[in-house]
């Protein structure tokens, strides 16, 4: 076991140091702000930093020698979507989730994939016994060669690391490792933020594709530092409502590729199957006729995918009335209810207000608010929107329905899907091409209320 290192503690506010924890740190006078973290030592502590002894000499942008990006497949195609083409050669992928989510599922489904395609893989698990991970291994019937370290030392790893040259290393959970040489315990911003500095550094200089598992907080961001999502080249939020079997796979940042990617996921007794027509399945059982009711086409990344927002207004008989939103943004909810009241004179305050997606999607895109927006006057003047119409379009504050990214996408995912009709903003039209306006019966309108009175 390795030596523990001398360490001081740091304000994360102001840079101050001390030699031991203080509940108020000496120099800005904040409470609770001091992080353990390794002492500065020898000439590097002298200059102020951690700078190598050799300096680099600065050259022309057009001389920099640039190699394409080493990428390999991970056996599952909805998982390369999201990184960008497949895993990176020495790239450092943050996968986030609820608990029981499918996060160890998924990467196991993958590291199994790249082990049959010849790739050495290596699953470090510092929750589960290596025999849980067998069997779980057994249950997904995978039948890759793959190795398996069970350890929270961080010592450890990187010895299994420097004995075998792997190509994709996964570390299950990197909460639950820790290094010997911080006195503090697993799981701390200290101990999170150099544990996960280590083996990024030992990633880019040895080359294998690392995937960490990190753990969410209560409001669904990822537990730790935020410097940890920094030091990632990807990060991944697996969502999705656990009583529901469909799960979806989210691009929050990509260095190698566009963000905002989506994949969509089933989970079933073999594990996670992917979802190629994910619009079809979220559609799938969406009532005809029914008031509250609105198909609404979303553009994640570069794909189109169809969703029902559903809406249902009743009496407010508690006292204030009440906002429930699953799958949008609540905030969002309440500034359109203060839109369709002020401007297009429909009387919505006082109402108990209940919006979700259905099938347990998430949608945080402003091309939902006119969809939104529609269900909620739908389902408080009991009048359904055509059931072959699809409503997309950004609501102003003004009243004014702006303009949405790819509107052509998310058309022709309409049209196949059997949709016949669109109401969207004028000033999207100007971005179609022809053959994009000829997809479907456009119904283009410049303010809500305009809206309001072409559906009702």
């Amino acid at each position: 076991m390795a030596r523990p290192v001398k360490t001081v503690f740091e304000c994360m506010a102001c840079g101050a140091t001390s030699p031991k924890w203080l509940g108020r740190c000496p120099g800005c006078g904040g409470w609770s702000t001091l992080e353990e973290t390794r002492a500065k030592t020898g000439p590097a502590a002298a200059r102020g930093g951690g700078a190598a002894a050799t300096q680099e000499r600065a050259i022309a942008l057009s001389d920099v020698n640039v190699d394409d990006l080493m990428r390999f497949s991970t056996g599952l195609a909805e998982l390369d979507r999201v990184l960008g083409g497949g895993a990176v050669q020495g790239g450092v992928t943050l996968v986030g989730g609820d608990p029981g989510i499918g996060k160890s599922t998924l990467l196991m489904q993958a590291l199994a994939g790249m082990a049959s395609s010849g790739k050495r893989a290596l699953y470090v698990t510092a929750e589960e016994s290596a025999s849980q991970v067998a069997l779980r291994a057994r249950r997904l019937g995978m039948s890759g060669e793959v190795m398996v370290l069970a350890t929270t030392e961080l010592e450890d790893v990187l010895a299994a690391l420097s004995a075998a040259r792997y190509q994709v290393v996964v570390i299950d959970s990197i909460q639950t490792v820790r290094t010997a040489e911080l006195e503090s315990a697993a799981g701390s911003v200290a101990q999170v933020r150099d544990v996960a500095a280590r083996l990024t550094e030992v990633a880019k200089r040895t080359g294998p594709a690392l995937f960490l598992i990190g753990h969410v907080t209560k409001d669904g961001s990822l537990a730790g530092p935020k410097v940890l999502e920094h030091l990632v080249d990807t990060v991944l939020a697996f969502e999705g409502d656990p009583t529901h079997a469909y799960r979806i796979l989210r691009t929050t940042k990509n260095r190698f590729g566009p963000a905002q990617e989506m994949g969509v996921f089933e989970m079933v007794r073999e594990g996670l199957r992917e979802v190629q027509d994910a619009s079809s399945i979220f559609i799938a059982e969406r009532p005809l006729r029914a008031a509250g009711s609105v198909v609404v086409p979303t553009a994640q990344g570069n794909r189109p995918l169809l969703v029902e927002v559903q809406a249902l207004v009743a009496p407010a008989l508690y006292g204030a009335p009440r906002r429930v939103v699953t799958g949008l943004d609540a905030n969002r909810l309440a500034v359109l209810l203060a839109v369709v009241q002020r401007k297009a004179g429909i009387q919505v305050l006082d109402q108990d207000v209940f919006a979700s997606v259905a099938g347990g999607a998430r949608v945080d895109e402003p091309a939902v608010d006119l969809a939104l927006c529609a269900a909620v006057v739908s389902s408080l003047r009991d009048r359904p929107v055509p059931a072959d119409m699809v409503v997309l379009g950004e609501v102003g504050l003004a009243g004014e329905v702006r303009a949405v990214t790819r509107p052509g996408l998310r058309l022709r995912e309409a049209k196949k899907l059997g949709f016949v009709r669109a109401l969207l903003p004028k000033a999207s039209v100007a971005h179609l091409n022809e053959d994009e306006r000829s997809a479907l019966s456009l119904i283009p309108v410049a303010d809500l209320e305009q809206a309001l009175q072409a559906l009702f």
